[in-house]
């Protein structure tokens, strides 16, 4: 555990015998020991004097829940994708007198240093020292990958920008400064150390919140429910991730990282209870908001949008009455027999992303229609060489540019849950499976004529092909995307 201060690198280190010092880094220092785990009777004075000026606080309390996730020793726990040079190492640093372990970056070395362990809500605490154009990064919720994780994945700057703009005669974008989330929101500057100097940064991530304290100072504190540029969150969607791995993203310059610990905050996930954001789609009690879908050719949004007024009454009580008899609430979940015809909302949706669960069984098939249009593909992936591929591609694209398969096969055996996460911004869609990017900035086709582009609204779907379905979890956080600048009038 690491005890330190804002202004000075101080550390409580076990011996693993029972022995331990607490040093306060100042002009005199007090040191304090520990025999067979039990702390002399004058502690608890001792501790409060180390406090003096901001309040006897207690250190328990400061830490409380936090563990490493650094042994001091070596980089067990962590994994290096994508190594430059020499990588990454451990080392000793010494500071007024006090010895610490780190984990540096080395000069011309880098890659990305992942811990093995996930990570989805937490507070994380480190020590950082940069040298002159030192430029590193934060990797958080991220995938297990060599890439480029400032995009898959989610980056923190770690940087001495002015020291880089020197150095590559470079001018960086605000998002590109130190502690700004890369590419999407920029930080405070002003609150780094002179080079050399050893730095303090809290992290919290807590759902879609994002906050950096960088020695005692809020830098950035953003919500990414808030992006709605379009080109941002096709660029990244990484954003969409609820956990993944935390590391350090090395470029080839020298770092050192010191005092790496964390606090996992829990996270209570409940049937039919939308995160912050969002809103359901489904109340798990019964089919608000849901209608059946009009049997051919009405099925077809262009033809549906042609009838009549009395023809559009006469073919939707129709369809109301067909799923009425097919689908059914039970449990909180939606339950389809087999037999009937599919779901959509009565809604009409533009850009948005939506969270689903689905379950189906061996064999089973169905999908999930965007803006009335097919599909983010549903299927057991052990049925054959044809489904071999995975659920969650956009089976009905035919254009070689716009890939009809997933990235890679993510599902969960037939009888088990799975979750969607799609994103639908403009033309495009990312998917992530149980976690994992399967569809990455993808143009929807327009199945209902080639020759147009997507709609640009339309209704959600669940689609059956004629299997037992359950969905449950169906969320929706509607994206307001920026239109362009209303034209100046001229005068008269």
């Amino acid at each position: 555990m690491a005890i330190k201060n804002l202004s000075h690198f101080s550390a409580l280190r076990d011996n693993g015998v029972g022995i331990a010092w607490l040093r306060l880094v100042h002009r005199n220092i007090i040191d304090v020991m520990m025999i067979n785990g039990r702390l002399m009777r004058h502690i608890p004075h001792l501790l409060c004097l180390l406090f003096l000026g901001g309040g006897c606080q207690s250190l328990v309390n400061s830490e409380k829940g936090f563990e490493s996730i650094f042994d001091g020793r070596t980089l067990k726990g962590w994994v290096l994708n994508n190594s430059r040079g020499s990588g990454y190492g451990v080392t000793n640093v010494v500071v007024d007198g006090v010895t610490n372990a780190a984990i540096f970056c080395a000069k011309g070395g880098g890659g990305n240093l992942l811990t093995e362990k996930e990570y989805s809500d937490f507070v994380l605490r480190f020590d950082f020292r940069l040298q002159d154009a030192s430029n590193n990064g934060l990797a958080f919720r991220s995938p297990m990958s060599g890439g480029s994780l400032a995009y898959d994945g989610n980056e923190l700057q770690i940087l001495d920008g002015i020291g880089y703009e020197r150095e590559h005669n470079a001018t960086l974008q605000p998002s590109q400064f130190h502690g700004s989330l890369y590419g999407v929101a920029p930080a405070k500057r002003g609150e780094l150390k002179p080079n050399g100097e050893w730095n303090n940064q809290e992290v919290t991530v807590i759902g879609r919140n994002v906050r950096v304290v960088l020695n005692g100072v809020i830098i950035l504190d953003v919500d990414i429910n808030d992006i709605t540029n379009p080109q941002v969150l096709r660029k990244h969607p990484g954003l969409l991730r609820d956990r993944g791995h935390i590391g350090f993203l090395g470029h080839g310059d020298y770092v050192e990282f010191a005092n790496i610990r964390i606090k996992e905050i829990p996270r209570a996930i409940v049937n039919n209870s939308p995160p912050a954001g969002f809103g359901p789609l489904f109340n798990g009690r019964n089919f608000d908001g849901w209608q059946g879908l009009m049997k051919g050719p009405n099925n077809n949004p262009i033809k549906r949008a042609a009838l009549a007024p009395s023809e559009h009454c006469a073919a939707q009580a129709e369809a109301d009455a067909n799923m009425t008899a097919h689908w059914k609430v039970v449990g909180g979940e939606i339950a389809f027999d087999g037999k009937g015809r599919s779901l959509q909302t009565e809604r009409d949706y533009r850009d948005f992303e939506l969270l689903v669960d689905w379950k189906i069984l061996e064999k089973g098939d169905s999908g999930i229609y965007l803006r009335g249009t097919p599909q983010v593909q549903i299927w057991d992936s052990r049925d054959g060489e044809r489904n071999a591929v995975g659920s969650g591609g956009l089976f009905n694209n035919k254009d070689k540019k716009n890939p009809s398969t997933p990235l890679k096969v993510a599902d969960h055996l037939a009888g088990s849950w799975n979750t969607f996460r799609v994103l639908m911004v403009q033309d495009r869609v990312h998917v992530f499976l149980n976690g994992e990017l399967v569809v990455k900035d993808t143009v929807l086709e327009n199945y209902w004529d080639r020759e147009q582009p997507i709609f640009r609204t339309g209704p959600i779907e669940l689609q059956n092909h004629g299997n037992n379905l359950w969905f449950r979890n169906i969320y929706i956080r509607e994206i307001t995307i920026p239109g362009p600048p209303s034209p100046i009038n001229p005068r008269k």
